[in-house]
């Protein structure tokens, strides 16, 4: 169960949606609101179609589809990586709405499920990922929490192909749930997987995931796949298909490309 389980998708789909403002450091446009009917409220992010920039690799549909079919696969999956979200309309037209995710603040404790450590002290419990220098030159570690929360989100990214999966798109919700957001640079026909997750690349998946991801092809090839061929296309459709397959067939998390950055820019 997460923190959004007692939370009605009605409220997503029929509540009065009210701006309180646009977050000026997301590259699409992109609004914090509140949804309201009757005394029942929520905290939402509102990005609306007309605010998207246009992106020469995907060229079809739209980021807020995207966005909402990572939703439904997520939800097809049962794991819950993706805050509730719905296609609607708005102050600014059709777009996405996604409940809004409280994430908890870092303390001498507790620090982001994604952080930089210096070069060769990996805490226990994390796993390395990348080594570099950062702004003063300083050689340090790409590191990520070595949960099974994580775990599950690494492989929902192979299976959506997610193009954009920063340490920021990470969220904990104070001990409620992890939670991945902005998805709207998935599902592409083309081999595309950025991430800071790539902690336990080449090892082997958990089987209980595995059995999921087969669960999931299986329902791609009947009614699910038909709900997601109104959100992405057909040939987006079957590679996501395809990367299902892959998964089970091999038992093992994808490895980096040699064709393509393997880690998004900036990673935070």
């Amino acid at each position: 169960m997460t923190m959004f389980a007692a939370t009605s998708l009605d409220l997503l789909r029929d509540g009065e949606l009210s701006l309180h403002g646009r977050l000026v450091t997301a590259s699409n446009a992109t609004f914090q609101g509140t949804l309201s009917r009757g005394d029942d409220t929520a905290t939402v992010v509102y990005k609306p179609v007309r605010g998207e920039k246009p992106l020469w690799d995907f060229p079809d549909g739209t980021l807020a589809q995207r966005e909402f079919a990572a939703y439904v696969v997520s939800e097809a999956l049962g794991w819950s990586v993706v805050p509730p979200t719905l296609l609607r309309d708005g102050p600014l037209g059709e777009g996405m709405v996604q409940l809004w995710v409280d994430e908890a603040e870092p303390t001498e404790d507790r620090t982001e499920l994604v952080d930089i450590v210096p070069q060769g002290q990996v805490p226990p419990g994390w796993l390395g990922v990348l080594d570099a220098l950062d702004g003063r030159h300083n050689p340090v570690t790409l590191v990520h929490a070595d949960t099974v929360e994580l775990r599950r989100m690494a492989v929902f990214d192979a299976v959506v192909n997610n193009a954009d999966r920063k340490g920021g798109h990470v969220l904990d919700a104070q001990g409620k749930g992890v939670f991945g957001v902005d998805h709207g640079v998935t599902f592409n026909a083309d081999d595309k997987l950025r991430t800071v997750l790539w902690g336990w690349a080449g090892s082997e998946v958990p089987r209980e995931l595995l059995d999921d991801v087969q669960r999931l092809a299986d329902e791609l090839a009947g009614g699910l796949g038909a709900e997601l061929r109104q959100l992405i296309t057909g040939i987006e459709l079957t590679a996501t298909l395809e990367r299902c397959h892959a998964l089970v067939r091999t038992g093992k998390f994808p490895l980096p490309s040699e064709d393509w950055p393997a880690i998004p820019w900036p990673a935070f």
